[in-house]
């Protein structure tokens, strides 16, 4: 009997103190901030991009952190807590494909360790490889794009690294190359960890990169691939992109080309995407955001950009550093007939500007720090302090025209257009000329008339000089001693 009251006892205090956790959990339940209260918050943060003057007055959004920045020049047209750091989830595993890209080819064999298998979290994202198994590097980007295939990711870094701690170590070299300040990572696939960090300002600059690379722009902005069985992996499966932009999706967006998702417990939502209209090819990238708030984030970004920003080509609209010599050289002489200016502005260079500002609104600081030997100076403009794009100074080609009297060579990039006797004869007429080499050629002509001309001078006056001595001593000898104490 004392048996049956203890074991009572014991039941009835387990469910005492079962039902004091549950009215606990749901006291503190109660007091935690809603998802309402959450966005709600996020939306009261505003974009530093507001407090630029004529800028364009941005969404409201519900990310803690989000850029925009244009794909190309990495003008930012929209910003908000950009160098705060967060967890970046899933879309590390855009710095894993970049460097995969650019360190091996497509057909390059991966296999799956035991390590990349199991060493990650179980449940997380997966496409159910086993241990031993191996497929080609571009079916494994397929999974780490599309399916966000942790183990996939480890295999990749084992591959390209010979570890995932030293692929974390080139993936971090990588990102200071390309500008990032506040980035580290340890893993390959964004599982958490504490020191796995960046912002959302870092992580543009990583989807930069990866944009400028076809092949992953191909496969990340795949919507559907199926794995074939092989010898070395014997499932054929089928993969469906994660994100949920891609047509037939519920937050679909016409514009997209490729992107990538992210999710955590402690990152939340995350998420990077690449759009492209009318010849503006721009990237968000969000972060801290709650589910399905970062679609719609990031629809409302993409149109406030497309809607509210201008790309002007500065060759088209910059004439301060066009050198005009139409006046020297474009004469009736054959030598100077066809020759051009020796500098230009580089056509592809543009500048994204709000379309209530013009290009006169503009100012610009000129860098010699160039890398390409043909690039005179790089001229970077701004808009309020704001830099807004530029484009370089570059030399013209002079190698690409020979020239011989009489007959027209052609050669270079220049081709000769029609083959019939009116064309022959109208060749006959024009001669290519390298300015260049003109006026190298004119200078070595002056410099050895010059010498010439000394030389000339200084025998000229030997001579005068001798034709005066023999006069004297012939005076000398037709006077006699008239002349004997002449000093000569």
């Amino acid at each position: 009997m004392f048996n049956n009251y203890k074991k009572a006892l014991s039941l009835f205090t387990a469910v005492f103190i079962a039902a004091g956790s549950l009215f606990s959990g749901l006291s503190v339940y109660a007091d935690e901030p809603t998802r309402e209260d959450i966005n709600a918050a996020r939306m009261a943060m505003s974009a530093s991009t507001d407090s630029i003057p004529g800028w364009p007055e941005a969404p409201k959004v519900c990310s803690e952190s989000a850029v925009l920045m244009d794909a190309d020049t990495g003008v930012i047209l929209y910003s908000k807590n950009a160098d705060v750091i967060h967890y970046p989830a899933s879309t590390t595993k855009v710095m894993t494909c970049l460097l995969a890209a650019e360190n091996c080819s497509l057909d390059e064999i991966v296999t799956f360790s035991h390590e990349a298998v199991y060493g990650i979290d179980r449940g997380s994202s997966n496409v159910g490889i086993d241990e031993g198994q191996a497929m080609t590097m571009e079916e494994a980007l397929y999974c780490v794009m599309l399916a966000s295939a942790n183990e996939v990711a480890s295999a990749v870094a084992e591959h390209v690294g010979g570890s995932i701690e030293h692929f974390a170590e080139m993936m971090n070299e990588r990102a200071a190359e390309l500008g990032c300040t506040n980035t580290h990572f340890v893993n390959a696939n964004g599982l958490p960890n504490d020191e796995h960090l960046t912002t959302a300002h870092d992580l543009a600059l990583i989807t930069r990169a990866f944009n400028n690379n076809e092949t992953l722009r191909r496969i990340a902005g795949t919507n559907h691939y199926r794995v074939e069985a092989s010898v070395s992996q014997p499932d054929t499966f089928d993969l469906a992109n994660h994100h949920k932009m891609y047509p037939g999706n519920n937050y679909a967006y016409e514009y997209i080309t490729w992107g990538k998702t992210g999710y955590t417990n402690v990152a939340r939502s995350t998420l990077v995407t690449c759009a492209e209209k009318n010849g503006m090819n721009l990237v968000c990238t969000i972060m801290k955001c709650e589910p399905t708030y970062q679609y719609t984030d990031t629809t409302e970004l993409f149109e406030y950009g497309f809607n509210n920003f201008q790309k002007l080509y500065v060759s088209d609209n910059e004439d301060s550093f066009n050198i005009v010599s139409s006046d020297f050289f474009d004469t009736e002489s054959s030598i100077f007939g066809s020759t051009k200016s020796l500098l230009e502005l580089d056509s592809s260079g543009y500048c994204i500007i709000p379309n209530t500002a013009s290009f006169d609104d503009l100012t610009y600081d000129i860098s010699y720090d160039t890398e390409d030997p043909q690039d005179i100076a790089k001229i970077n403009y701004s808009y309020e302090g704001v830099y807004v794009g530029g484009t370089s100074l570059r030399l013209l080609d002079s190698g690409t025209h020979e020239f011989s009297f009489g007959t027209a060579s052609v050669s270079g990039n220049v081709e000769p257009v029609g083959n019939t006797q009116t064309d022959n004869e109208e060749k006959q007429k024009v001669i290519y000329v390298n300015i260049k080499t003109v006026i190298i050629i004119g200078i070595v002509a002056a410099v050895i008339l010059i010498i010439i001309l000394v030389l000339w001078l200084l025998f000229r006056k030997n001579s005068y000089s001798n034709r005066r001595r023999r006069n004297i001593l012939k005076r000398n000898r037709r006077y006699g001693s008239e002349f004997d104490d002449f000093d000569f």
